[in-house]
């Protein structure tokens, strides 16, 4: 199984190179459209090549989409959380509970053993 990960990665490696090095020319980013710009006065370009957009646009995606994840099972969390805490306590009682128990057995025993010797 290890050596299927590494054929694996080893394939997306040689992808991602091949990719970049087929996509090195430059492309201008800007900030907003050439008309927006001159109106609001917001006139933001960059020359990147195209490769480091490609792979900027993935990992972008990967971050919004992780992000997005987190904050939707933030509820799912909290329950998991909660119900843990719960068992936490229930467990504290029922070992207190199991002492209360075991102390009013041998007092009980103490008694009996009174009561037989007088």
């Amino acid at each position: 199984m290890r050596y299927i990960r590494y054929a694996f990665l080893a394939t997306l490696g040689v992808i991602l190179v091949s990719v970049a090095l087929a996509n090195r020319g430059a492309v201008t980013l800007s900030l907003l459209p050439e008309a927006l710009a001159d109106f609001t006065g917001l006139s933001y370009s960059i020359d990147l090549p195209l490769f480091v957009v490609i792979f900027g646009g993935i990992v972008a995606g990967l971050l919004i989409g992780f992000v997005w994840e987190w904050m939707r099972e933030y509820k799912h969390r909290a329950t998991a959380s909660r119900k843990s805490r719960e068992v936490h306590d229930l467990t504290r009682q029922l070992k207190r509970e199991k002492r209360r128990a075991d102390t009013a057995e041998q007092k009980d025993e103490v008694l009996a053993l009174l009561d037989e010797a007088s």
